[in-house]
């Protein structure tokens, strides 16, 4: 049964460090598709969730996105939320 346990924590484990890297990629991936179509980069997370269809789960994850101009790429930090 604790073998079966430490199975299940470490699976969990792993699998919310996916869904953050998964989350990280999504959100920079949309910075760079709003560089391309609108020659910069968006002004907030808030405006990739409405522009593009970016999801972000705000129980599990804070994301952190400071945008130094308007042509740099931005910092994203994505930092889950313990329960």
């Amino acid at each position: 049964m604790a073998v079966f346990a430490v199975a299940v924590l470490n699976f969990s484990g792993r699998t919310g460090e996916r869904e953050e890297e998964t989350l990280r990629k999504a959100v920079a991936r949309a910075s760079v598709q709003c560089y391309a179509i609108e020659g910069r980069y968006p002004p907030s997370v808030e405006y990739l969730e409405e522009n593009y269809a970016v999801q972000i789960n705000r129980k599990k994850y804070n994301v952190f996105y400071d945008g130094f101009a308007s042509n740099v790429m931005p910092e994203i930090t994505i930092i889950p939320i313990d329960e």
